[in-house]
């Protein structure tokens, strides 16, 4: 009769971790998911701010090198017509390799945010 009392106790305890095991992975994969998207926005962010800072650049260049082509090509128009061209020619070299350029690259960084961090985070 007390063995079955013990075992009834044993049960409750073992129901009683389980379930708080339950909440503990819970609590885990919402940190975890936090840690990854506070990462992944981080990145997006400071490519953002890269990107926008190039194109400022770029765009000062492209000045630049249009004053600098004018006297050569017999004026600013012509310049800036040669530099339009060559920025539609590297729109279109972007647009042919995206897949290598951009996709990839992408999926390759998200794969490895996802994905294999559980990998490391066991070998540790």
């Amino acid at each position: 009769m007390f063995s079955e009392d013990r075992n009834i106790e044993n049960l409750g305890q073992l129901y009683t971790q389980i379930k708080r095991y339950l909440s503990l992975q819970k609590e885990y994969a919402r940190l975890e998911l936090v840690e990854k998207l506070s990462l992944l926005l981080s990145t997006l962010l400071i490519v953002f701010v890269a990107v926008a800072l190039g194109l400022v650049a770029l765009f000062y260049l492209m000045f630049a090198v249009a004053y600098l082509l004018a006297p050569a090509v017999g004026g600013l128009p012509a310049s800036f017509a040669i530099l339009g061209g060559v920025c539609l020619l590297l729109i279109l070299l972007v647009y042919l390799f995206r897949k290598q350029l951009i996709v990839k690259p992408l999926v390759r960084f998200l794969a490895l945010l996802f994905l294999n961090d559980r990998k490391h985070k066991t070998e540790e």
